[in-house]
């Protein structure tokens, strides 16, 4: 009976220490959306405010699901409860992220509906547009390029940003001269199909000057939004993965628990 009593004692441990490591993770996302700098112009969206708040959330978190372990010998009921709402809610708003709410995620902070609703609102988008510009971002590109030939150009990757608002869209087809000039060609036939008309007046659009080039492109709008939606969706996916991994893992304390205090 001792030994068998001894036996649970190690399962209950080593399920809570792994517990404790498991949510390790949520400690360093914290730290990361504390510290860590904000994305360029993300502060007209006043996403560092919602990031700040999901910091804060992610460091109660943390303290509620170590807690639970604490609690565990004690009354394991109650720890187990708390940290089901805890994650539920994790789980929850990393769904919102992901934008798995169709219908609501419009009204989701930081959701894609939510982000895209906010970038084509030309409010938003000129104070947008006059950020992106006085970061340098094309700047950035200009100087890396100096030296760059036509044919390595298309080999270097461009941020999001940058293949947005720096240079013309693909299916313009125009001759690359260097990073702030591009030759259009004569007589060429752009698609008009209604999937490539958005692209067509960006093609209109480009200008070979440096304070204008594709700013006032659609693209620039989309390489502003792809940038904003892959951060975002990464937070999302980690609130998701490890809502998950941690309900697993108090759902084998609880049981754990439980039973060694029925074998006891």
């Amino acid at each position: 009976m001792a030994a068998k009593a001894k036996q649970m004692d190690i399962i209950v441990g080593s399920i809570a220490i792994f517990t404790f490591l498991l949510s390790l993770p949520i400690l360093a996302s914290v730290i990361w959306l504390l510290y860590m700098r904000d994305y360029d112009c993300e502060e007209l969206l006043r996403l560092p405010k919602v990031q700040v708040g999901i910091g804060i959330a992610l460091i109660c978190a943390f303290l509620i699901s170590n807690a639970a372990v604490l609690l565990r010998s004690r009354i394991p009921a109650l720890g187990f409860l708390l940290a089901m709402v805890m994650l539920i809610m994790m789980f929850t708003a990393g769904l919102a992220l992901l934008g798995v709410y169709k219908m609501a995620s419009r009204k989701v902070l930081a959701s894609p509906a939510w982000l895209r609703a906010k970038v084509y609102d030309d409010r938003h988008w000129n104070n947008i547009k006059s950020c992106i510009y006085d970061t340098g971002a094309c700047n950035d590109l200009i100087k890396r390029m100096s030296t760059v030939k036509s044919y390595d150009f298309n080999m270097k990757k461009l941020s999001s940003i940058e293949s947005g608002c720096c240079r013309p869209p693909a299916i313009c087809d125009m001759d690359y001269v260097n990073a702030t000039f591009w030759r259009r060609k004569s007589n060429i036939e752009l698609p008009v199909n209604n999937s490539q008309i958005v692209h067509n007046d960006d093609c209109d659009a480009w200008r070979n000057d440096m304070e204008l080039m594709c700013y006032n492109c659609d693209s620039c709008r989309e390489g502003f939004l792809s940038a904003l939606e892959t951060k975002w969706w990464k937070l999302g996916l980690f609130l998701v993965l490890m809502s998950l991994l941690l309900t697993v893992s108090h759902l084998l304390l609880f049981l754990a628990s439980m039973w060694q205090r029925v074998a006891g």
